[in-house]
């Protein structure tokens, strides 16, 4: 049965996994590594990493995590939407700055 993530996600969406997909399977065999040994090495089935190479979006983020360390390449996840870089972020902060600022007032001391 196919799960309904496939009919709810953007084109957008199902391209860039598409696309990670391939870079996945390009990286692995440009390193001379086969599908089983990157699933051994990832501790997943073999038909579990062959659908995060074909950027299947019910694949657990967590597999394509391990993936990507097992393949050396660090953990680039966790810069993703690094505050510092959010540029979006950004721009709404500005936008929510109050236009005066006023101090608190204190009570009268006795």
């Amino acid at each position: 049965m196919r799960s309904h993530v496939f009919d709810r996600l953007p084109p957008s969406v199902l391209r860039s996994l598409k696309k990670l997909g391939r870079d996945l399977s390009i990286a692995r065999r440009k390193r001379r590594l086969t599908a089983r040994m990157m699933a051994e090495r990832m501790s997943v089935s073999t038909p579990t990493y062959l659908r995060a190479e074909r950027g299947d979006p019910t694949v657990a983020l967590g597999v394509y995590a391990m993936a990507l360390f097992v393949l050396g390449l660090g953990s680039p996840l966790g810069d993703l939407i690094d505050a510092s870089r959010d540029d979006q972020a950004l721009v709404l902060d500005v936008e929510r700055l109050p236009e005066r600022v006023r101090p608190k007032t204190r009570p009268a001391e006795l």
